[in-house]
């Protein structure tokens, strides 16, 4: 991992170079997913099936992409008791929290005895992304599907790559017990572009949302405007702030745990007192050769993996507002005190066993987070994400005259004789 002092001359050069955003597109990958989208849109089901067999190293037919409910409920029956225990109660949780989130319908009569208001209604379909290349996500169908289904969104098409035909039970059981039964195996810009402009197979959708790998984030870019989506998300990304009461093994494993994700994935330790930070390198050379993914964890830290000593916690929080993280850990006695002053982070973890890998699962809060520093402006994926918005205006002969007569004023402003003229109408009769 690379070292860091905010006391060196240099260290906000070094620090902006090191988290430089990594979302931002790549000309290469955007041409060739160009290509895809185009192809998709012209060719529909002819090219999703060239491209799936092509990318997942399949030889299927178009009628073999869709997963039967038979297929779905299988695997259902085949995950162990205690899974689907733990499934059944991290739905629960993840329910009752997005339930909060619920927005409603309001209207008010104003001075003149206008109504006005807001009409809240669900989007009617929804495509889910569900990764599933280096790993699968179960876990990524129920905080997708979640607060899709809070805002009561009629129908939510699931799609999924399995690369070699192999068909993960946990991600199917997961979309089983909350009743998605609509899922096809594609994935990559070629299921991003179905969704987008449906085909005979794949039903067109109103919004995407669900992470992905470059492709995936490439396509979704390219698509929006024709659909929604939920975020352009880069590699996932944890800041550790520490301090002496912080457990050092905890607080390896945590980096640990974010790394472990892929190459990409941004692991960050932040602390003034040189003893923590020593404490946790000697953790995580303890722990890292015991993890199955130690590859791809080394990559990690050995690309974006981070430490940097600071003067004190004041200096350490302002770093956490430069860098803007998807997850933020405050690994200290009162992290009450620094939550006052952060102003920029997907999810705060506050407290030493406020791990974030519960937050990852079962906590409650959504996992799908801004990153790569866009928590300065994005929220966390919620029910409000599947939920849209229309004003409601109701004014009748008693009401309309004086707000019609300020418009028509601000409409001869605009030089705008038509707006005026109807506005007028309505203060005249």
């Amino acid at each position: 991992m690379k070292y860091l002092d905010t006391s060196s001359s240099d260290f906000k050069k070094s620090l902006s170079s090191q988290i430089k955003s990594n979302s931002e597109p790549n000309d290469e990958i955007s041409m060739v997913v160009s290509e895809i989208v185009k192809d998709i849109r012209d060719r529909g089901d002819e090219a999703l099936l060239e491209y799936t067999n092509q990318y997942d190293r399949l030889s299927a037919q178009l009628k073999n992409l869709e997963i039967t409910k038979s297929e779905i409920d299988t695997a259902l029956s085949r995950i162990s008791d205690s899974m689907r225990e733990s499934l059944e109660n991290a739905i629960k949780r993840i329910r009752s929290f997005h339930e909060k989130q619920k927005q409603e319908t309001w209207t008010y009569t104003d001075e003149d005895g206008n109504t006005l208001g807001q009409r809240i209604t669900s989007i009617e379909r929804v495509g889910v992304y569900v990764p599933g290349g280096k790993a699968a996500y179960p876990s990524s169908v129920l905080m997708n599907v979640i607060p899709a289904q809070v805002a009561g969104v009629q129908e939510i098409i699931m799609v999924v790559p399995t690369p070699d035909g192999e068909r993960n039970d946990l991600v199917l059981a997961s979309a089983a017990i909350l009743g998605v039964n609509k899922i096809f195996s594609i994935g990559g810009a070629q299921a991003i572009a179905a969704l987008a402009f449906g085909t005979k197979l794949i039903p067109k959708v109103d919004k995407i949302v669900g992470p992905g790998n470059m492709f995936v984030a490439a396509a979704k870019r390219q698509v929006f405007g024709f659909v929604g989506i939920d975020m352009i998300a880069g590699p996932s990304e944890v800041v550790i702030i520490a301090d002496e009461n912080a457990n050092a093994d905890w607080v390896a494993m945590d980096l640990l745990a974010q790394a472990e994700h892929d190459e990409e994935a941004s692991a960050i330790l932040i602390s003034p007192n040189a003893n923590v930070i020593k404490s946790v390198e000697k953790s995580i050379e303890k722990f890292l050769p015991q993890m199955e993914r130690a590859e791809i964890i080394q990559a990690s830290l050995n690309n974006n993996g981070l430490i940097i000593k600071t003067k004190d916690f004041t200096q350490a929080v302002e770093i956490v507002n430069i860098i803007a993280p998807e997850h933020l850990e405050l690994a200290v006695i009162d992290p009450e005190i620094l939550l006052e002053d952060i102003k920029h982070a997907g999810a705060i973890f506050m407290g030493n066993y406020s791990a974030e890998s519960i937050g990852d699962y079962c906590a409650g809060p959504n996992h799908v987070l801004p990153t790569s520093h866009t928590a300065r402006f994005s929220s966390p994926l919620g029910v409000y994400d599947f939920q849209k918005k229309t004003s409601l205006i109701k004014c009748d002969g008693n009401s309309v005259s004086e707000i019609a007569r300020v418009a028509s004023i601000l409409a001869h402003g605009e030089g705008l004789t038509a707006h005026a003229r109807s506005a007028e109408f309505r203060h005249r009769s």
